[in-house]
Order: structure tokens, then sequence, then C-alpha cells
């Protein structure tokens, strides 16, 4: 736990936390029926950010002998991690979006401004709650890295599964199975990326998949 205390920890977790919040912030106010005002969310982001890349600027590379931001990256993997996620982007607009969609609108963009802020808060928010924080404290706690990316998976179709069931419109059991599989295998794929590329290979990965949307709103502003 020492590592957290670090200054050089806290300055980029700091840093970082804040580049974070003022990503999400222009999700927000697309969030109707919240409870708490804008900067109260935002000051929530910020502390929550500040712990999550505690955690990976404390304890990913010191288990894991990578960096967490990754300057120069392979070409070979670089259009393998192109190639897949324009493959992934394609199934999901082919065979998921279209029911997803009537299920969970508010999932889905409807201009290009909403399009952005909900790419923004996925790149600044989603990856790190679901991949580079969890994996970073799993390793810190297993120090083994299957276990560690296994476990990361998993929590992300645990919370898929929570999402679900919440869901206002029932999902057919089909298709929750198939978003689930969807889902881990996806996970696993970040995970390797995230390994072998850092931060920015990871986002890359996380905006090409987004793209998608950009086909449905093209042309609303």
């Amino acid at each position: 736990m020492r590592n957290l205390a670090q200054p050089r920890v806290l300055k980029l977790a700091g840093i970082a936390s804040l580049v974070t919040a003022l990503a999400c912030y222009p999700r927000l106010p697309l969030w109707l029926n919240r409870s708490a005002p804008i900067w109260y969310l935002e000051a929530v982001i910020f502390f929550c950010g500040m712990v999550l890349w505690g955690f990976v600027f404390a304890w990913h590379t010191l288990y894991t002998h990578r960096p967490v931001f990754a300057l120069k990256v392979e070409p070979r993997l670089f259009i393998t991690v192109t190639l897949a996620g324009i493959a992934v982007a394609t199934a999901f607009h082919l065979f998921l979006d279209p029911a997803l969609r009537l299920i969970m609108p508010e999932d889905y963009p409807a201009n290009l401004n909403q399009w952005l802020a909900l790419a923004l808060f996925s790149l600044a928010f989603n990856q790190l709650f679901f991949i580079f924080a969890p994996f970073a404290w799993l390793m810190r706690l297993f120090q083994n890295q299957r276990v560690a990316t296994v476990l990361t998976v998993l929590f992300g179709a645990f919370v898929l599964t929570i999402k679900c069931r919440s869901a206002t419109t029932p999902i057919p059991s089909s298709l929750f199975a198939t978003l689930l599989a969807v889902r881990i295998g996806m996970g696993f794929l970040s995970v390797s990326f995230y390994l072998r590329g850092g931060v920015l290979l990871s986002w890359w990965w996380t905006l090409l998949v987004e793209a998608r949307n950009l086909l449905d709103v093209a042309g609303n502003p």
C-alpha cells in the first residue's frame, strides 16, 4: 500500500483523474434522471478517478513490468488491434445494436454531439473502471497475470449482468447470452491489448468499437 502514497503516484493520479473528470463532463447533462447536480457528480468522478488511477500507476508496472503508457507500438500489433476493432464494431452494428437500441436507447447517441459525449465517457471512465484499475488491483492481490485477467473479465461480465437484469425492458435470454459471450470475449481482448500496448492502444481499440455508432448519427449535429 505504500506505493499508493508515493508523491509520483499521487501526482500522476491527480492529473489523470482531472482529465478523466473533464472528459466525462459532456456525458453528465445527458443523464436526465440524475439525483445530484453536475458539479457533485464531477467531484465524485474526480475523487474516484484519483483512487482508480492510483491503483494503475502504483501497481501496473510494478507487477507486470510493462508501461502504463506505451508510446511505441509494433506496427503488426497496431494493425491487429485495428482489424479486431473494425470486426467487432461491424458485428455489433449488424447483429446486436438493432435489438439493443430498442431495449437500452440511452446507451446509443441520437446525434454527433451525443456520440462524442458517450465516446469520451467510454474512453475516460469505462476503460479505467472495467480494465485498468481492477487489473492493477488484482495483480497486486494475486501477483498472477492469468488470474488477474480472468477475474477482470468476470468483473465486467458481472456488471453487465446487473445492468441487463435492471433494464426496464426485459432482455430475451438468447440475446443476453450472446451479449454476455461477446462481452467476455471483448474483455479478454481488451486486457491483452492493454498489456501489450498500454493505455493508448486500449483507447484506440475502444474508439474503433464506439465509432460504429457514427454510421447512424452522421449528418445529425
